[in-house]
């Protein structure tokens, strides 16, 4: 027996503490992935590798592994905060050297509308044009819209609804007049929108002429969007329906219509609405009462703003406060054929190295590639338990070592008291 062997020892059990008590440490920490010390023996060479009773001189740690295991995920009020359910890592950028990678997901939007994460790295993905339509291509830092959204003038509307085939038709004679509600049948309100994002209360009437017959009168802010010469209302279109019920025979296909400018309720004047499709090509005659199952149009006012919500395949929604959204980014995903040869850098970050291999990067979901879920964060996988039981092992193991050398130095002082 030699000093050599205990003192190695006691180093590698020090390394153990030192490892253990970092994993403690980082009990708490979002994205962080515990470590074990590897050891490994050590014997001395001898020649031709002669020599089967060879005893070692120690010990030695072979590597300090990071174990890339999945952490819990646990839900935060923060729609901005990130984990990823299964393989990949976060890129991150400070736009000067090569990427980096990390699994903590606690990202914030910087004066600029970057989205960065605590040490002010930049989050990569795709950006959006502005229709919301995802460019792929090289990853570059995500930009949030910090601006509204332009409003919409409506170009088209639809109508499905289902009129009553039992009521009498309405006398020829007798001219429609819309605040008076024996003069039709029933009407429906629906807002659009002119070029400027101004809303307008567009109404539509419905009165039967004849048996299967039935005229749509429009009005828009109380004004006939339609008249004659001597001013009188005109119905923007008229559907005619088969005998046995069901959708019209006429019209087979939208219809056109135009909106005047009117008065607005605050006194303004609205913009023209010009050249509208209205489909009623899915509205029904029926022996029921009149119903509307479905009204839309594709108009909207300008909007700001409202929230922003990341869903499982790193696509970013933007919601703004006209109802409206479209995507504003997409993020990107990397994944490594050796986690554990990444190059630990520091909060909670990697760096790609020769070990590592060269990144594979795609969107979550595709692949093996895991799935991202806003409002939450993946904790650190350490098993604190496990690791308070390991402490106490190497503290034994440490003792143990110290012994040898107590011992060894026993018998040298042995060897030194003979006379």
């Amino acid at each position: 027996m030699s000093f050599q062997q205990g003192l190695s020892g006691l180093n590698a059990s020090s390394r153990d503490l030192e490892v253990i008590g970092n994993n403690v440490a980082n009990a708490n920490t979002y994205g962080a992935k515990s470590s074990r010390a590897e050891f490994a023996d050590m014997y001395a060479n001898s020649m031709n590798g002669a020599g089967s009773n060879s005893v070692g001189i120690g010990v030695q740690v072979a590597a300090i592994a990071q174990q890339f295991t999945q952490g819990n995920i646990t839900t935060t009020d923060n729609p901005l905060d990130l984990a990823i359910n299964g393989s990949g890592f976060f890129q991150v950028s400070n736009g000067a050297g090569p990427n980096m990678y990390t699994r903590n997901g606690q990202f914030k939007q910087d004066r600029d509308g970057y989205l960065v994460n605590d040490q002010a790295h930049k989050l990569l993905g795709y950006p959006a044009d502005s229709s919301g339509t995802i460019i792929p291509g090289k990853a570059t830092p995500i930009q949030l819209p910090t601006g509204g959204i332009s409003p919409r003038a409506t170009d088209a509307a639809n109508i499905e609804a289902t009129l009553d085939s039992r009521v009498s038709a309405t006398p020829t004679a007798t001219a429609i007049n819309f605040t008076d509600g024996t003069t039709y049948y029933k009407a429906t309100p629906q807002t659009v929108y002119d070029t400027k994002g101004q809303d307008v209360a567009l109404t539509y009437y419905f009165r039967k002429t004849a048996t299967d017959q039935w005229d749509v009168y429009a009005t828009a802010n109380g004004t006939s969007v339609s008249v004659d010469a001597s001013n009188n209302p005109l119905p923007i279109t008229s559907i005619t329906f088969p005998s046995s019920g069901g959708v019209p025979t006429t019209p087979t296909a939208p219809v056109s219509f135009n909106v005047p400018a009117v008065t607005l309720t605050q006194g303004g004047l609205s913009e023209p609405i010009n050249n509208i499709q209205l489909d009623l090509t899915k509205t029904t005659e029926y022996g029921a009462p009149f119903a509307v199952t479905n009204l839309t149009q594709t108009g909207y006012a300008a909007g700001q703003l409202s929230s922003i919500q990341v869903d499982s395949s790193g696509i970013i929604m933007a919601r703004y406060s006209n109802g409206q959204s479209k995507p504003a980014g997409q993020i990107e995903l990397a994944t490594f054929h050796n986690n554990q040869g990444l190059q630990p850098l520091g909060g909670n970050e990697w760096a790609q190295t020769y070990a590592s291999g060269d990144p594979i990067v795609s969107t979550p979901g595709v692949g093996n590639f895991g799935l991202l879920q806003s409002g939450a964060l993946e904790a650190s996988n350490v098993d604190l338990t496990g690791e308070l039981v390991n402490m106490i092992v190497a503290q034994r193991a440490y003792q143990a070592n110290a012994q040898t050398i107590k011992t060894q130095d026993s018998v040298l002082q042995t060897l030194v008291n003979m006379r």
